[in-house]
């Protein structure tokens, strides 16, 4: 799977320098459930989704729900593991971060993001 590397392009930021992508419904699933941890610069973006869990996770994440466009249309930081939601209905996209990625990059409503494919 490649990669992708993910940009705030309307604050100039990167936002994630690793991402992989889950487009699958058994990848969307599992998310990242049951991993120790998440390194400060990887993420994963489900597509297509509005709604998560962190139901067997260990560690809190930092969500973006996101249109068609990749604009960001609601954020919400430090979210604690065994929880259900947040929902966006009508979003097209969640990207799950490490805590204090939304913080770290200013990323707010109404931003856009640009999503690269990296090689390895």
């Amino acid at each position: 799977m490649t990669p992708l590397r993910i940009e705030n392009t309307t604050r100039q930021t990167v936002v994630c320098e690793h991402a992989r992508r889950a487009d699958t419904f058994l990848s969307r699933l599992r998310g990242l459930m049951f991993q120790r941890s998440l390194a400060p610069d990887d993420g994963l973006l489900l597509v297509p989704d509005w709604s998560i869990h962190t139901f067997f996770m260990r560690f809190p994440i930092d969500v973006l729900f996101l249109d068609e466009i990749w604009r960001v249309l609601s954020v919400h930081p430090t979210v604690p593991p065994w929880r259900v939601g947040p929902v966006h209905r009508g979003a097209y996209a969640v990207l799950e971060l490490p805590p204090g990625t939304i913080e770290r990059t200013h990323t707010a409503v109404g931003d856009t993001l640009a999503v690269h494919d990296i090689a390895r």
